[in-house]
């Protein structure tokens, strides 16, 4: 696997330092990619940038991406984000369900 920026500092486990801020509950350089794929993966599309998605990209693949969009976006990322994954990958039919708050 190849990083997509020579800039990007990783742990030992291969997730981008740069994301330590939005897995305040978790000891970054303990969590391991696979077994925390659903977690890494939520945080990362709901306030990665740039480089962070490209590294998303290149260690799950587009359809992993998008098949947890559409059963977990709808739940896990903001509306604005969710949005903006569902056109990204052109997903008209999502899982949804009822909000608790009305924004």
């Amino acid at each position: 696997m190849s990083i997509p920026d020579d800039t990007l500092e990783l742990t030992p486990a291969g997730i981008p330092v740069s994301l330590r801020p939005f897995f305040q509950e978790y000891v970054l350089e303990n969590l391991d990619p696979e077994r925390s794929a659903f977690t890494v993966i939520e945080r990362t599309l709901a306030w990665g940038r740039l480089p962070e998605l490209r590294w998303l990209f290149v260690r799950y693949e587009p359809e992993r991406l998008a098949e947890w969009v559409h059963q977990f976006g709808w739940r896990c990322l903001s509306r604005q984000r969710l949005k903006y994954w569902l056109r990204f990958f052109e997903i008209t039919d999502y899982r949804h369900g009822e909000r608790i708050w009305p924004h």
